[in-house]
């Protein structure tokens, strides 16, 4: 029961980062919204593991660990965060939520070209069903202003470089806890994140008030501390398994995108929110079956 919860959780906060993004930037530039999510996220992270546990676990790094702890950040925080939160500007919500499960789909792809393998036939149709029902469930929302082709390729191209940050995980013998790692990589990967946000950003249009500080306060405590936290947890118990979880997430994203933002639910949402799902399977079901 205690996984169930921890799963349901994790799918829940994570599907609401595209509509608690989406109102942040109405009182903010995406990026200041980013680097401000990131800090704070840090901040939280580092504050709890060095002053509040003080275990001896939660140690600084070593050499070889900052350059890890940085090359992680800049991919999974900067590049990848970084380019979402500009994409969710010129992109529907809910697409937001549908694009980051294919993540799955193509760290497979991905883990098979980095490593020389030949991709299995099930995993090349699994990215292109997946890819194919981004791309029907994005096609209605072009014709408003809410979406672009802009947005979507920014989109898409921060997923490849999650997934780039997580083959790079994956491949690390880390030795710090969870905690720390995420603490450092959401803090050093906003620092590497700020230049661009000082010289890309407008900050005369922000605006500080309550919309701007719960959407902050949701993604930065909820999402990626909270969020990661029930991720990690799950990891733990089961990489193959967590992943399972990832199939909830477009099916929440859909329901907080009509609920909060008035997006509307289509035949082509549902049409293509089930092959992105289907494609999923596909690509995994050797590991869910084992």
């Amino acid at each position: 029961m205690k996984t169930i919860l921890a799963g349901l959780l994790f799918a829940m906060l994570w599907a609401s980062a595209s509509v608690a993004t989406k109102f942040g930037i109405l009182s903010a530039p995406p990026l200041i919204l980013g680097n401000l999510r990131f800090f704070i996220a840090g901040l939280v992270l580092l504050g709890y593991c060095y002053l509040i546990s003080r275990d001896k676990q939660y140690r600084l790094p070593n050499t070889e660990e900052w350059r890890q702890l940085a090359i992680f950040g800049f991919l999974n925080t900067t590049v990848y965060l970084g380019m979402y939160v500009f994409a969710m500007k010129y992109t529907a919500a809910g697409i937001g939520s549908l694009a980051t499960s294919t993540n799955p789909l193509l760290i497979v792809l991905l883990s098979s070209w980095l490593m020389g393998r030949k991709p299995a036939k099930s995993e090349i149709i699994s990215i292109i069903i997946g890819m194919t029902g981004i791309a029907l469930a994005t096609y209605p929302l072009l014709k408003n202003s809410g979406t672009s082709v802009f947005g979507v390729t920014i989109l898409m191209l921060s997923m490849v470089a999650v997934s780039f940050a997580s083959v790079y995980y994956a491949r690390v013998t880390w030795t710090l806890p969870n905690l720390l790692i995420n603490g450092w990589q959401v803090t050093l990967g906003g620092l590497f994140l700020l230049p661009f946000t000082l010289t890309m950003s407008d900050f005369s249009s922000v605006q500080f008030d309550s919309r701007l500080i719960y959407s902050v306060l949701w993604l930065s405590l909820s999402v990626s501390v909270v969020g990661l936290i029930c991720w990690f947890y799950l990891l733990k118990i089961d990489t193959v398994k967590a992943s399972l979880w990832l199939f909830l997430c477009p099916l929440f994203g859909f329901f907080y995108a009509w609920w909060l933002l008035n997006e509307p639910i289509t035949l082509y949402t549902i049409a293509g929110t089930l092959l992105v799902i289907t494609g999923l399977y596909i690509g995994q079901r050797k590991k869910f079956i084992a």
